[in-house]
């Protein structure tokens, strides 16, 4: 049975018989159902519970919006189910802005609305939602898509408002404005509630390295796989398939689909198939991160060396990317720009692509603003993303304040270089061909400099080894 069917079973009218739906699926109720199915419940008492930790730092937030937009009525919708295919819909996840203005995480009902109605003082902000319906009405088992029989318990408008500390009143209650700044429609709110998330609260840093942790559970998992994965014709699924366990045993899932890309697939940026074979001998790139049940995100990146141990090729290209990544880490400091950090990593890409000769033009060439840039052949993408709420977070951010922005305490972004060496390139040796590998890690910005929130989690070729090798054997 589907629990993303759209329509409803059937209308609780006078006539049982009359089916009112226009699938086969669908079958009429008889009488005896319709006369008794509202009666027989236990009363459902209403326990209010203490306004959860995510609560007044949410209030804080929405205080910065107010302030920011005099006079103005603002509307954020959480967004609506999206259908995946005919009557079966993708399980739903708040909008990030809605969410990290609300507090209400992978808990949030599908199209709700936070809502400023600007006063004299600022705003009065209400949170519209549907609540759950009385069991008087058809909906409560007859509407697949909403209805309790289907879904489970929907929440109480006064549950909410206790929980996530902010007033609450019925979706049906709410209208749109002709005046309204309404979040997708608006690019100046799009962009301030996007650069409001550019800085960390404690609450989210917390919720940050609790994704990490649970992420680095995950890794270690793969690694135990690993002989299963090479035993399967489609190994990449099982890497991918023990990683999601975890993820939606400790939190509310993947942030973002998983890489894992063996061999040649490690060449592709964003390889998600996960189709293919985990070949013993060869390099397989894993690309994952847990998303927290707050909606926050980890984003990990290792390569690991599917037999246990690198070649002595594999391993020159992974110590390489290292270079690039502690080179990167070194530059991360307050007040430098963001788009440095990705600078130092370059010199490094560029200066061993051309130390062995792949490069037609020197390294200090190569890194020449305008007429260089031969060695990002290998590495076309950037080193580091802000990372939160999204994995890619802060998208909407002024490239003033992102790109060039400078860095701040409370900032978490990326840091992953990489090197890729198609398996067709022919600028390239043929011991080369066919290689990819990424680190990446999670940066926290502090005052005295910046945290690898992810160092826990093994990173140099000797580290890696004996990694696999403990994990493995335990």
């Amino acid at each position: 049975m589907n629990t993303g069917e759209r329509d409803t079973i059937a209308e609780a009218t006078a006539e049982p018989a009359v089916e009112n739906s226009s699938t086969n699926r669908k079958q009429p109720f008889p009488r005896g159902f319709l006369d008794t199915i509202s009666t027989g419940w236990a009363e459902r008492p209403e326990t209010l519970p203490s306004p959860r930790a995510q609560a007044p730092y949410a209030a804080a937030r929405r205080a910065a919006v107010s302030a920011a937009f005099p006079g103005k009525r603002l509307v954020l919708p959480a967004g609506s189910l999206k259908q995946r295919s005919n009557d079966t819909d993708y399980v739903f996840r708040a909008h990030s802005a809605f969410a990290h203005l609300t507090g209400w995480a992978s808990d949030a009902e599908p199209d709700s609305v936070l809502v400023f109605d600007p006063t004299d003082a600022g705003h009065d902000v209400t949170l519209y939602f549907r609540e759950r319906a009385d069991r008087t009405t058809t909906e409560f088992y007859a509407d697949a898509t909403i209805g309790e029989f289907w879904i489970g318990p929907r929440p109480a408008l006064a549950g909410v408002a206790a929980d996530l500390g902010l007033a609450t009143a019925h979706l049906d209650l709410f209208t749109a404005g002709d005046d309204d700044l309404t979040l997708g429609e608006s690019d100046e709110l799009d962009r301030f509630v996007s650069e409001l998330r550019l800085v960390k609260d404690e609450f989210e840093i917390a919720e940050m390295r609790h994704a990490v942790d649970v992420t680095a559970k995950g890794f270690e998992d793969i690694i135990r796989a690993l002989p299963d994965a090479t035993a399967h014709a489609r190994g990449e699924r099982v890497v991918e398939g023990v990683f999601h366990r975890r993820a939606r045993e400790e939190g509310n899932g993947e942030g973002y689909d998983t890489i894992a890309a063996s061999g040649p697939h490690a060449c592709y940026l964003h390889w998600t198939r996960n189709d293919g074979t985990v070949v013993p001998g060869d390099l397989i790139l894993v690309d994952a991160g847990v998303e927290a049940d707050s909606l926050y995100t980890a984003d990990i990146t290792r390569t690991l060396p599917v037999s246990g141990t690198f070649t002595e090729v594999q391993r020159r290209v992974y110590e390489t990317v290292r270079e690039a990544a502690d080179a990167a880490f070194a530059a991360a400091r307050v007040g430098v720009r963001f788009r440095d950090v990705h600078g130092a990593a370059m010199e490094v890409i560029a200066a061993r692509t051309a130390e062995w000769g792949l490069l037609p033009v020197t390294a200090e060439e190569a890194l020449d603003a305008d007429a260089g840039g031969q060695h990002r052949r290998y590495m076309v993408h950037g080193t580091s993303h802000h990372l939160g709420i999204d994995v890619h977070d802060c998208a909407q951010a002024r490239r003033e304040m992102y790109y060039d922005g400078i860095l701040e305490p409370g900032m978490v972004f990326t840091i992953e270089p990489g090197l890729y060496f198609q398996i067709d390139d022919l600028t390239v040796p043929a011991e080369l061909r066919g290689i990819g590998v990424r680190i990446e890690d999670d940066i926290l910005m502090t005052a005295d400099g910046p945290v690898n929130l992810s160092a826990g989690i093994p990173r140099t070729a000797d580290e890696v080894e004996a990694w696999i090798a403990r994990v493995q054997q335990g």
